[in-house]
């Protein structure tokens, strides 16, 4: 049977493990919900918007997934969408404390939904939304850790910062 999943994250910005990710989880299902968080404790750099904007960009041409934003619990999104499995990414093992938790949370507010934990490819296993951001703000080069619409974002960014 397939059906539809929910990838949710803030996205700050979406990167190449995200896109890992997505690709293969659009081929295990039907559809592929990618649900950009507005409430999140982290302080984000990019506004929703912005953020909602790089990823339908880094996904367009994924037939079957759709980016959405969304605010409060994140399986009252995911019932509303009528889907049955959240996908979380774990990265490394220090990921897995705090997604195993959330993962049993999220069980007992809706036993009905599945959480998936998937894994980047080895090559992206160590790249953060925020090593990411930190990069960038020192001037790296981050064209091999993000989507181009990233690049292009935090490009605009600079040179707006730059002309001001």
């Amino acid at each position: 049977m397939r059906t539809t999943a929910v990838y949710a994250g803030t996205f700050d910005p979406i990167t190449l493990g995200h896109m890992d990710l997505i690709e293969r989880s659009s081929e295990l299902f039907e559809g592929l919900i990618l649900a950009v968080a507005s409430d999140t404790p982290k302080r984000t750099t990019f506004s929703l918007d912005e953020r909602v904007a790089m990823c339908r960009s880094a996904v367009d041409g994924i037939k079957n997934v759709v980016i959405e934003p969304f605010h409060g619990l994140l399986v009252e999104f995911v019932r509303q969408r009528g889907a049955r499995v959240m996908i979380r990414g774990l990265r490394a093992y220090s990921d897995f404390e705090y997604e195993f938790q959330m993962a049993l949370t999220n069980r007992k507010l809706a036993p009905d939904i599945e959480t998936l934990f998937m894994m980047p490819k080895e090559i992206h296993s160590y790249v953060s939304s925020s090593t990411v951001r930190q990069v960038a703000a020192l001037g790296g080069d981050i064209s091999q850790f993000v989507p181009p619409a990233v690049v292009e974002t935090l490009q605009a960014r600079k040179q707006r910062a730059d002309a001001d």
